[in-house]
């Protein structure tokens, strides 16, 4: 078929070639009636029916190209004068109609140019007769060539009676247009039924040539609203509706939105809206409504809107009219409902910002019609991945998008969680989701107790098992992790204006979490437990003035930590609740007030507790006393009544470590807690310093001897350097038990096994080794005052 086409078109393209080059030569040789004769030669090969739309376009191109010589040519004589007497009459007598129409169009736009006799005239002429051309695709050609020769010349003057005014314009183009679009829709009756597929694509690759009327109808100067309104626009609609043709219609109301100005559409927007309704019912009028709606709220927010779009109740008559059309088709698919409703949101969002009643109305209306339809009546029947599903979640999305206070807006509406009871289980989480991402995303605080409820409600799926959640459905752990951490990030979002208020927000929020389960509960309490610490240095920020009850509520928040943490150890987070305990212990050593220093205590027998019951693993064990340690090392609340017993117990769990090295390791590291806490004894004098400094030596004695008793030379002699440079550290720290004399001796017993050290890890424990020794040098050549001196150190 193609191959066929290429054929015909190649040949009729080597008729065009020579006829145009015989006219060409007759013009320069001033034979003009010759000329004429091959230009109309030319011209019947416009009158074929065997090419396809797409061939016969390229044809038509070829030869209005060659058209445009002729023309420029007669025009050119007429400015020098030389006239033919009744050329246009003449040109009439061609033997057949299509080319006698286009020479008649031809020479009509060189009269028109030359102001030979009034345009109207010859506009009126002429589009009157090309209806002698009524085969559909010769004379929507035929009629595009009109349209494309005159429509430089349209008289657009309205004073100038003679040669035609503006209403002559729109009346010349509105008759060709109603011309054009008859001669479009007859196409598709035309062959056989098997043939309408191909029949309809044909006709959507011509439908440009009957909206060019249009694009010229917009370009007129001088057309005002009320002409627009009381011509144009009905003229326009009467020939869109009178067709009933789906095609036509849907291409030429999308045409209307395009090419006229938003102006002229804000003024007759009832109009529109209510020829939307008498559509045919194959037409997908949501889609042009949608695109009108779309049009005027980009243009209302755009700095050329100007005053004029105030004045004019947009959202008002588009939720009117919107109603009237799906009143009208009760056949309308529910999807395309919501689709219209999604546009009028968008519409309030962007012109309407600070009126929410105008969002909470269009709510309302969808869930009415959810329920009307009869397949939603009851509720979590709308299923994800459905086209109504898909469009209700662009309508519940569209006010959170603007910023982050919209989402506290669309919260707060009375039919924004109504018509989430709409959605069936996993259309409610994919909601959550994208209301806690924009949440988070946003930082938009939640600062009432109010606020929290409802965000909790609306985004429940992702924090509890819900009732109509699937139980056989498999659970993707990667997913529900990110969801689960990404509720761990909303919390951070609960910031109320007072403290007493902030308290109240973490209770509902600890309340509503807690019931999550073991799963969910891992991310979202610690965030919990740190915002309630976060609350308590608040309060103890703000001082005990502040509050009658000052105290009392310190208590209160650090039970509320306590229970949240212990939920869980109870779920078996041990390594978790261990860290959690320790760090509300710095936060109640900072928090320094009567029942501090229980409180603290409290929370560190707990971490010991948790240390004890369920930590097993050697690695484990290891990384928590170093927590532990370091922990009791920077506090400084406890008297010597708790700080013996939790040195005493963090030193005697460091000796019972499994391994032998983890042992010594972990001796030398609970020296740290007596050091740190030489200044918080009774009297925090000298003696309290000497009492730290026999305890530290206690301590690396202690790890020494564990260290001897390995049987492994290089874990061993590994652990010696280690411990010596302990010693080093405390001697320089001013430890007085700690002398020159363990230096010296340490360093001989290293020296003597280090020989014994083999394998990959040899090198980097003598070049260690070696640095220790080359540090002790240093500053035994360089004492400095104050510092304790190492002349006695034996090298």
């Amino acid at each position: 078929m193609a191959e066929e086409q290429d054929k015909l078109l190649e040949e009729a393209m080597q008729v065009v070639k020579v006829a145009s080059f015989q006219m060409k030569r007759s013009l320069d040789n001033d034979k003009l009636m010759e000329a004429l004769k091959f230009a109309s030669n030319m011209l019947c090969e416009l009158r074929t029916s065997m090419l396809s739309p797409k061939s016969y376009y390229e044809l038509y191109m070829a030869i209005s190209d060659e058209l445009r010589y002729l023309e420029v040519h007669l025009v050119d004589s007429f400015t020098k004068g030389k006239k033919v007497n009744d050329l246009y009459e003449l040109v009439q007598y061609a033997g057949n109609i299509v080319p006698r129409l286009y020479l008649l169009v031809t020479v009509g736009t060189v009269y028109i140019k030359a102001k030979q006799v009034p345009t109207k005239d010859i506009m009126k002429d002429l589009v009157e007769m090309c209806r002698g051309v009524q085969h559909p695709l010769r004379g929507l050609f035929l009629r595009n060539y009109l349209l494309q020769c005159i429509k430089r010349d349209l008289p657009e003057d309205s004073l100038d009676e003679k040669h035609g005014t503006l209403d002559d314009s729109i009346d010349f183009v509105l008759l060709n247009f109603s011309e054009m679009n008859k001669l479009w829709v007859r196409m598709q009756h035309q062959g056989h039924s098997r043939n309408k597929a191909q029949r309809e694509r044909e006709r959507r690759e011509l439908r440009i040539l009957v909206g060019t009327n249009l694009v010229r109808l917009s370009s007129l100067e001088g057309v005002t609203v009320e002409v627009y309104k009381t011509k144009i626009l009905p003229a326009v609609m009467e020939q869109v509706v009178g067709c009933k043709d789906p095609i036509a219609q849907e291409y030429l109301m999308e045409c209307i939105i395009q090419v006229f100005p938003d102006e002229l559409h804000l003024q007759t927007l009832g109009a529109f809206i209510e020829g939307c309704g008498s559509l045919s019912p194959k037409v997908n009028v949501k889609t042009i409504i949608m695109a009108m709606i779309d049009r005027l709220a980009l243009f209302a927010v755009s700095e050329s809107a100007g005053t004029e779009i105030s004045d004019i109740p947009l959202f008002d008559i588009f939720s009117e009219q919107v109603a009237n059309v799906i009143l009208a088709r009760p056949e309308m698919p529910i999807e395309d409902v919501v689709a219209l409703q999604v546009s009028l949101v968008n519409l309030a969002v962007k012109c309407y910002p600070l009126k929410s009643e105008y969002v909470d109305k269009v709510l309302e209306y969808t869930a009415g019609a959810l329920k009307d339809h009869g397949k939603f009546v009851e509720k979590h029947s709308i299923a994800p991945g459905t086209p109504v599903a898909k469009q209700l979640m662009k309508l519940m999305q569209i006010p959170l998008d603007k910023d982050g206070g919209s989402i506290l807006t669309a919260l707060a509406l009375e039919h924004y969680p109504a018509l989430v009871e709409f959605f069936a289980y996993d259309l409610r989480k994919d909601l959550a989701v994208v209301l806690v991402q924009a949440l988070v995303d946003k930082e938009v605080n939640l600062t009432t107790v109010e606020q929290v409820g409802t965000f909790l409600d609306v985004v429940a799926p992702l924090i509890a098992d819900q009732p109509d959640q699937p139980e056989d459905e498999p659970m993707d752990e990667i997913d529900f992790s990110e969801e689960q951490t990404l509720v761990g990030r909303m919390v951070s979002m609960l910031n109320a204006e007072s403290l007493d208020a902030q308290f109240q927000m973490l209770s509902l929020a600890r309340k509503r979490l807690g019931g999550g389960g073991e799963l969910r509960i891992k991310r979202t309490l610690p965030g919990i437990c740190f915002k309630s610490l976060q609350l308590v240095r608040a309060y103890f920020d703000a001082g005990a003035d502040s509050d009658e009850l000052w105290e009392k509520k310190m208590q209160k928040i650090y039970t509320f930590c306590h229970q949240t943490i212990t939920a869980l150890s109870k779920a078996e987070f041990s390594d978790l609740a261990l860290k959690l305990f320790l760090q509300a212990a710095l936060t109640a050593d900072y928090t320094s007030f009567e029942k501090s220093e229980s409180i603290a205590y409290e929370f560190m027998s707990q971490a010991f507790a948790i240390y004890e019951d369920d930590i097993s693993d050697s690695k484990a064990q290891i990384d928590a006393i170093s927590l532990i340690v370091g922990t009791l090392e920077h506090m400084k609340c406890f008297g010597e009544e708790n700080f013996s017993p939790l040195a005493t117990k963090c030193t005697k769990v460091a000796s019972k470590l499994m391994r032998k090295p983890d042992q010594a390791r972990g001796v030398c590291l609970c020296s740290f807690i007596f050091w740190s806490n030489r200044d918080q004894g009774a009297d925090g004098g000298d003696d309290d310093e000497v009492d730290a400094s026999k305890q530290v030596l206690q301590c690396l004695q202690k790890a020494l001897k564990v260290a001897k008793s390995c049987m492994e030379p290089v874990v061993q002699v590994d652990l010696f350097v280690d411990i010596l440079n302990f010693f080093v550290a405390y001697y320089e720290k001013g430890a007085e038990q700690v002398s020159i004399t363990h230096i010296n001796k340490i360093v001989e017993l290293i020296k003597e096994n280090i020989d014994k050290v083999e394998g990959e890890e040899a090198d980097q424990i003598k070049q260690t080794f070696h640095n220790t020794l080359a540090h002790i040098e240093i500053e035994k050549g360089n004492p400095t005052d104050g510092k304790r001196s190492y002349a006695e150190f034996e090298a």
